[in-house]
């Protein structure tokens, strides 16, 4: 019998993702690929898995998931209080999955984006050199009732290789977000820049894979560009002053100023946050007032 996981409630959004699809910008195709790579390579290390195995990340609100046979399972990232047979579970710890058990998500603790890895990683198929789920490359967008995944079962034998593996939950609850300067970050005038690292910014409901928009405006004297390249982790000046973060599901171009990019650190700490949060720019102090 094929080992898999019969998805019994989709949760709010679920993908399958890996650490992303290179080499296709130049025909417009989104990189993808885990939001929160420290989580989701922590997940494969913990289980000896190669670090870009496919995960399930995992938003805010998880599924509820039948095994149909034995395996073993890491969650990390947000705490979402997992569950397995409505017993509580504790992420950053190998978990042993029996068939027929069920695996749940409860309230969320912290964080936003959880991942759950499994021994071997998921074994969906793979379009343009990546798992990662994306609408109109993939043949999935997101988890929904009665999908299968498929995956390798395992036995339960265990070897102690006294090792351990050090977890860092500290950026879940971490406010600054190191930047560096964008394109366009030397028109802006030393009063913006100065609002710009003084500010806290909240998390607006206008957020997702794609982007992540701030609900603060700054006054915005700069004019609109030729449309240029973009990458995850580029931020946006929009006409109204308003904030855009691209994230991982971004567009390949885009026509707004370019102020800052957001380091790699920086992008996993801004896709732990939800709708009110706060974050304060953390310019590095080589280019500010430059």
């Amino acid at each position: 019998m094929k080992s898999e996981i019969e998805v019994l409630q989709p949760g709010l959004f679920s993908t399958i993702q890996d650490l992303g699809r290179y080499g296709f910008l130049k025909y417009g195709v989104p990189l993808s690929g885990n939001m929160d790579k420290y989580a989701a390579k922590m997940g494969s290390i913990i289980l000896n898995n190669p670090v870009d195995s496919a995960v399930l990340e995992i938003t805010q609100m998880g599924p509820k998931l039948q095994f149909n046979a034995s395996a073993k399972i890491v969650i990390t990232g947000a705490d979402l209080s997992p569950e397995i047979n409505k017993i509580s579970v504790s992420n950053n710890t190998i978990h042993l999955i029996n068939a027929g058990d069920i695996l749940s998500f409860g309230k969320r603790k912290s964080g936003c984006r959880a991942y759950l890895s499994i021994n071997g990683g998921f074994k969906t198929s793979e379009s343009l050199k990546s798992k990662s789920w994306y609408e109109g490359i993939t043949d999935f967008s997101k988890l929904t009732r009665g999908m299968k995944l498929a995956f390798e079962s395992t036995s339960f034998s265990y070897h102690d290789t006294h090792s351990a593996v050090k977890i860092n939950s500290e950026y879940l609850y971490q406010k600054e977000i190191d930047v560096f300067p964008g394109p366009e970050y030397g028109l802006l005038s030393v009063k913006e820049k100065e609002l710009l690292a003084s500010t806290e910014f909240s998390v607006d409901k206008k957020n997702n894979r794609m982007a992540i928009q701030l609900l603060e405006a700054i006054e915005n004297n700069l004019s609109p560009i030729i449309t240029g390249p973009v990458i995850p982790g580029t931020v946006q000046l929009t006409p109204s002053g308003s904030l855009i973060i691209l994230m991982r599901d971004c567009q390949t171009t885009g026509g707004y100023p370019r102020i800052f990019q957001l380091s790699d650190y920086a992008m996993n700490i801004i896709s732990q946050k939800v709708l009110g949060d706060k974050i304060l720019f953390k310019p590095d102090s080589t280019y500010i007032n430059h």
